[in-house]
Order: C-alpha cells, then structure tokens, then sequence
C-alpha cells in the first residue's frame, strides 16, 4: 500500500489526549472525558492535523517528511489562556510586598495603587516598548505549553492608550508564534482625571474608545464589581460593543456578588471571570445561557484569599468551565498555566482530566476559537505539547515545575 505524504509524524506517545467530541464547551462529566489514544501518534500535513491514532498504523500509513518520536511521554493540545492582561509595562513587586504586610488588594487600589499604577507606566510606554516587553512574557508562556493567549487591553484609560495596547496584541500577532486573540478593556477601572465623573467616562467609553477599537479587538470586556463599575453601567458598556460587534465578556464577582453573572448571560457573554463570590442564581444563569465559568486559581492563591471560586459546584451542576492565569502585574504574577492547573486541583477539588479540559478545548471556546483549536481532531490547527511525563495526571501533580519537552505550533516544533 502506498503511503500517504504529511510533514510531520509524531509517534509513540504513551497517551494522545485529544479531546474529540462535540463541538462546543463541555459540561459535566463530559469534562473527565480527553479522547486518550494509548500508544498514539499524530500525523499533521499544512499545519492541520490529519488523523490521530495508534503509532503502529500511522506509521505504516503516512511517510512524514520528519518524524519526532515522544518516547513514552504524554501529548496534548497546545494550551489556551483565555484571560489574561498581557500587554502591560512595568511591574509591581511593591504592592506584593505590601499586600504581605497587610494592605488589601481593593485597599491599594482605592489609595491610587493597583490598576492605575499600570495605567502610569502604559502611558508612558510606546507601542514598540509594550510588545518588546509583552514578547518577552509570551515566549516563557510557550515554554509553559500555551499556544494561545486571550490578551486585554485595559491599563491606558484614554482612546489613544487603549489603542495602543490593542495595537501592540496585533502586532505581537503578526510577531510571535503564538495566537493572540484581542479583547478590548477600556472599563478596567476609573481614571484619576475622571475621579467625580463617572458618567464622562463612561460616555468616553461608549461613544469614543469602543467605535475606536473596532477592528483591533474580538471581545469587550467590563470590571463589574463593587467599587468598580456597577451592574447597569457594565451592561450599557457591553451592549455598546455589541453594537460595535465586539462580543461580550466580562470580569464579574470576584469580590462581591453584585448579578454581574446573570446580566452577562442574558447578554449572551461568551464568559463571565473570576468568580469567586458567585451566587447559586447566577450559576444557573451561565448554565441556563451556555456561558462560561473561567476561573482564576493563580489570583487567589498570589493575593492570599481564603475562597477559590466554586468551580467544583459549576461542573456538577452543568456549567462549563475554563481555567486560565490572569497574567497581570498586580494580582496574579504568573504566565505558568500548568501551576494553575495544579493549584485548581488541590484548593477547587478539581480533577486532572478536567483541568486539561478547562485549559484546552473549553479555554479555546472561551476564546472564540474552539472551532479551530484546543483538541486534535482532523483540520484543527496542529498545536500540541509533549510533556516529560508518561501519564497526564502527573501534570498537575508534579507541580511548580516546567513539565514541557517540547511544543508544535501549527504543524512546526517552536519550543
């Protein structure tokens, strides 16, 4: 028989997670379900992934142009980090060393600190500046696994700042290897120069930043949350990026229930973040609705709370959910995905399959772009990552350590 030709064979795998099965987020004990081919390999032609299956047919079917044997470790689809606020510039190692001495997250904020602290240094920043900074972050997220990155805008405030950072994720696109999926910011939180005057800036998000970050950004996201913005004016702003056909998503109770939830997913947001002070209405809301839980176990853990959000409850009860990192310089210093994973398992109580399944296929829907990666299945973008392990469950058990051997980007090994 003659074989087919592909670019690339990676065989002897001793577990090919694919995550096949339907097309759309997973739920339940859906989420325990990764499609493992013991034995597998993965054959990929044009960057697509051909077929997935036992390495002793591949082998004989498909004469690759290169082979890359896994040698009894684990391969999975390239991770997805689907929040996170990546185009910063400067850091905030002083805020963490107060937070240790007892000044509160929303306390540091409301003293002029926190997200405004990035707002100083993104102003000041070039375009050039934050994508040679944002590079440099990017490239350990690969070496971590993630192939994919949801990245805000949200630390510039002003029409001309916020396009910036938007300017800045295109650019990293067209840069870097990984993905870059944009989502528009512009409501993080109220400038200083606006301080008394919520309703101006609201309106300059409205009526001049959102017409202005149509075409740099898929999503449009809001801080809905006590002390930020309220329930009606999230609303109005992410009914305004509808208009603008920006989709919406939107960081809601992380500190207090305030409905963020629920009007999300009568908004029809693709996701609602964070969290953690979710009310059992607003789970049946997102599970009524289809929208999506994506947890942030990093932010918790890096600000020292006391509860993680319900995520254990949400699955049980149908919602879907995604697992991601919040990369940013205050709240959650971290682009290790796989850390999050295993911090998700021991203070979530979730378990390793699912944790691969909120960080892959429901992170890509998360995304908005389940449809072309975030599992192997035939046509899907061939991202994949081959861990130095033999079983995926080690991933999160071994944790704190860089588990990756090597990473396949659209059909070619980058990392």
């Amino acid at each position: 028989m003659k074989k087919e030709s592909i670019d690339l064979l990676v065989t002897n795998a001793s577990e090919v997670l694919t995550l096949s099965g339907p097309s759309r987020p997973r739920v339940g004990e859906e989420m325990s379900d990764l499609g493992i081919v013991s034995h597998g390999a993965v054959a990929i032609r044009k960057g697509k992934v051909v077929e997935v299956g036992p390495s002793s047919t591949l082998s004989r079917k498909y004469r690759a142009k290169k082979k890359v044997s896994a040698k009894g470790r684990v391969v999975s689809p390239g991770l997805v980090d689907s929040h996170t606020h990546l185009t910063f510039s400067g850091t905030r190692e002083n805020e963490f060393e107060m937070r240790l001495k007892g000044t509160s997250y929303m306390e540091i904020a409301q003293a002029g600190g926190g997200i405004l602290s990035s707002v100083d240094h993104v102003r000041k920043a070039s375009r050039s500046q934050i994508v040679e900074e944002s590079r440099g972050w990017a490239r350990r997220m690969l070496a971590h696994g993630t192939t994919t990155v949801e990245a805000k805008s949200g630390y510039g405030l002003t029409v001309k700042d916020e396009v910036k950072q938007l300017q800045a994720i295109r650019e990293l696109n067209r840069k870097e290897v990984l993905d870059f999926v944009p989502t528009f910011l512009g409501a993080h939180s109220l400038p200083r120069e606006y301080k008394g005057k919520r309703k101006e800036f609201l309106d300059l998000v409205c009526k001049e930043m959102i017409p202005a970050v149509k075409g740099l950004a898929t999503f449009c996201d809001v801080f809905c949350e006590v002390g930020v913005f309220t329930r009606e004016e999230s609303q109005k702003v992410l009914e305004t990026g509808l208009d603008y056909g920006l989709l919406p998503k939107l960081h809601a109770e992380e500190f207090k229930s305030i409905g963020g939830a629920e009007m999300g997913a009568e908004l029809g947001a693709i996701s609602a973040d964070h969290l953690v002070a979710i009310s059992s209405r607003g789970m049946q809301a997102m599970k009524r609705k289809g929208t999506i839980a994506v947890v942030l176990p990093a932010t918790t853990f890096f600000l020292g709370g006391a509860h993680y959000a319900p995520a254990r409850r949400m699955i049980e009860i149908g919602v879907p959910v995604a697992l991601a990192t919040d990369f940013n310089p205050g709240s959650s210093m971290t682009l290790n995905l796989p850390l999050a994973m295993s911090i998700a398992c021991t203070q979530m109580k979730l378990l390793p399959s699912e944790v691969f399944c909120a960080t892959t296929i429901n992170a890509a829907f998360a995304c908005g772009v389940g449809e072309e990666v975030g599992s192997l299945e035939p046509g899907k973008k061939a991202d994949l990552v081959i861990w130095d392990v033999d079983t995926y469950r080690k991933v999160p058990y071994i944790f704190g350590v860089n588990l990756v051997h090597s990473v396949v980007k659209a059909g070619k090994v980058v990392a």
